[in-house]
């Protein structure tokens, strides 16, 4: 791979890039105010993680989760862990998870499912962040671009467009859901994107 448009840090995928750092280009973020943590849905009573000490019961001992591998499961466990709590990470997937939390929002039931903004969920739904007193999940993140090494040599024109290329993540959670739950392909939601803000695009590519 030439390039990713997807890596989060400083703390999710910090394993990751401590691995690979010294194989690849970090250009620099394209998204910021990027975030993990559990999500409820808006109506909940739950406002912190430390509630769950309590009111587990709430939502049956669990936090929906998704890849077992991936950064926020990890985050999650070391959540549990912290804060001492009485639940279950549950592994899955994010059609799993985004599955359970559309069928408990429509039978009006409780659920905390691991989060991350940006993503189509929150242009869907009514959901609000647990609020995380120990800062076991961090601060914003950003979503960042890698290059593998050698590519601003190689290809300049290609590089300098990734070093340019910016979304703010009201746009990219609106086209994730298009793309979610209208069915649309990704390439037309992202033409549809680009005619609608021609300038910023020109802008990456003059």
């Amino acid at each position: 791979a030439d390039a990713t448009v997807a890596a989060w840090l400083p703390l999710t995928q910090a394993a990751y890039y401590e691995k690979l750092k010294n194989r690849i280009d970090l250009i620099g973020p394209n998204v910021t105010g990027a975030k993990i943590g559990w999500a409820v849905p808006a109506s909940s009573p739950l406002n912190s993680i430390e509630d769950l000490k309590t009111k587990s019961a709430e939502v049956d001992g669990k936090v929906i989760g998704i890849d077992p591998g991936a950064g926020v499961m990890k985050t999650s466990e070391a959540a549990i862990k912290a804060y001492g709590l009485p639940v279950k990470l549950v592994d899955g997937s994010d059609a799993t998870m985004t599955s359970a939390l559309k069928d408990a929002i429509r039978q009006k039931k409780d659920i905390v499912v691991t989060a991350w903004t940006p993503h189509w969920m929150f242009a869907r739904y009514e959901l609000k962040y647990l609020a995380d007193p120990k800062k076991v999940f961090g601060d914003d993140e950003t979503v960042n671009t890698l290059a593998r090494k050698g590519l601003k040599e190689d290809m300049p024109e290609v590089y300098d467009i990734l070093k340019k290329f910016k979304l703010n993540i009201k746009d990219e959670e609106a086209m994730m859901a298009e793309n979610e739950e209208k069915g649309a392909k990704p390439s037309e939601t992202a033409a549809k994107w680009i005619k609608a803000n021609r300038a910023t695009v020109d802008g990456w590519v003059k």
